[in-house]
């Protein structure tokens, strides 16, 4: 019996200087049986037509031209166009290890489960350190709440992530029509919310590898803007985690809407920092209220981290008249 076809999802957008790398190691997977959908959102630069040129020489890449809607909107355009069993995720800065493919559908097979996962590298120009997780994920397989807790344990289960791009997802979870991603959401938002609903579908279960396959490069970000500010704010993982706890409150998983009021305080927190440092006095202030209203779930969930709790603390009591640079309103 031939193995299943994979569809593998690359959203391309202004990726002119990563795309042949990324390509690269998805054309060259130990896994053959690949249908590589390359969506062009709008790209500017020559990221489309390196992707012509490669589905030139490999027929099992398709590419597809559309207006540039964002990341969501790219991979949704995906979504539609899958005709394998198994769908994946890769961004067109990343890259992959030759057997991850391999390896993902292994898992999902040998386990008859839903989704597989796989540890993943932190890269940058000069190293891929890979994740480590506190607490060692078993090699069985995972009910949904293993995985929900996994998700919103970061402190201790940092390799499995919230992150689609690690995992492979079975086609029968997008079969109904209900499951793709929220495009009103950026900053990694959008993956927050769909792993949620996705590991929330009936009988969802998983699998893991903790083996580092995916390379997640990290580019340059020291340069903060008010856009990008308000972007996390109103559109990125501060909403979706906001969002999520809704779903969770609203069908019984109290547990974890409690985990998710937790990453509203931090994400509250990581905003707070970077309007420390981009001077933006109002954004700080708006911060300092959200972690406020979810420090007590943060502080029952983190007890065993004083230090971080005192983190907060300090973010919430700082006064933005004292930081240097702090624009005034």
């Amino acid at each position: 019996m031939s193995p299943d076809k994979i569809s593998i999802i690359i959203p391309v957008y202004n990726v002119e200087p990563y795309i042949r790398r990324c390509l690269d190691s998805v054309i060259h997977q130990t896994y053959t049986n690949l249908e590589i959908l390359c969506i062009n959102d709008g790209s500017t630069d020559l990221s489309g037509k390196i992707c012509e040129e490669y589905a030139a020489r490999d027929k099992r890449i398709k590419v597809f031209h559309k207006k540039n809607g964002g990341l969501p909107s790219a991979r949704n355009e995906g979504i539609k166009n899958i005709t394998g069993k198994y769908v994946g995720f890769v961004d067109s800065d990343d890259w992959i290890e030759p057997e991850m493919y391999e390896i993902l559908y292994k898992l999902v097979k040998s386990k008859n489960v839903l989704v597989s996962a796989v540890n993943f590298f932190t890269a940058t120009d000069t190293y891929s350190t890979p994740r480590k997780n506190t607490r060692i994920i078993p090699e069985r397989r995972l009910s949904q709440e293993d995985m929900l807790l996994y998700i919103y344990r970061l402190d201790l289960y940092n390799g499995f992530h919230v992150t689609v791009w690690n995992k492979l997802f079975s086609a029968e979870l997008f079969s109904c029509g209900k499951l793709n991603f929220d495009e009103t959401l950026t900053a990694a938002g959008e993956d927050v919310l769909f792993t949620a609903q996705a590991f929330m579908t009936k009988n969802c279960t998983g699998a893991y590898s903790d083996k580092a396959l995916y390379h997640y490069y990290q580019r340059d970000t020291s340069l903060v803007h008010s856009s990008k500010l308000n972007s996390f704010i109103y559109n990125g993982s501060l909403k979706a985690h906001k969002m999520v706890e809704d779903l969770f409150s609203k069908n019984g998983y109290d547990d974890f809407a409690m985990l998710a009021k937790k990453e509203i305080c931090y994400y509250a927190s990581y905003i707070a920092d970077l309007a420390i440092k981009s001077g933006d006095k109002k954004v700080l202030s708006f911060m300092q209220k959200e972690m406020r209203d979810y420090l007590s779930a943060y502080t029952e969930v983190y007890s065993e981290y004083p230090e971080r709790i005192e983190r907060i603390n300090k973010l919430i009591e700082l006064e933005p008249v004292n930081i240097n640079g702090m624009r005034e309103f």
